[in-house]
């Protein structure tokens, strides 16, 4: 990963994890995609992503994101945390970034729970 790319990642992550919906919007692209599969979530555009973080997807608040490679691409396992025991956060999804113009310009979340054990990865972290 080029050196643009992985400052684009970590800026992220930190976004993310901090929930910070602004620093988040302004490392979107302007036309940025972000879907769900299984679920019909199509969102299109920083507003909508946005606005489904500080909604619906208001749960996602807390999570950790680990660095992974998935065919190729970089992506991030996502730990929400379990509601019911705190200090414990629960594999979520797999966050598949593509960046375009020197932004995020596409977001998949996979959301699997077999997931973890494809990446060698654990099923929830403490602390």
């Amino acid at each position: 990963m080029d050196p643009e790319h992985a400052e684009l990642l970590r800026a992220y992550v930190a976004a993310f994890e901090a929930y910070d919906m602004e620093a988040l919007a302004q490392l979107l692209h302007a036309e940025v995609v972000q879907s769900m599969p299984p679920y019909a979530l199509w969102l299109r555009g920083p507003e909508d992503v946005v606005a489904w973080h500080v909604g619906p997807g208001g749960g996602c608040r807390g999570s950790r994101l680990v660095p992974v490679d998935a065919n190729g691409s970089p992506a991030l396992a996502q730990y929400k945390p379990d509601p019911v025991r705190p200090g414990v956060r629960r594999f979520w999804a797999l966050h598949v970034l593509r960046s375009r113009e020197g932004r995020i310009g596409e977001i998949t979340n996979f959301l699997d729970t077999r997931t973890p054990a494809v990446f060698g990865l654990p099923e929830q972290l403490e602390g």
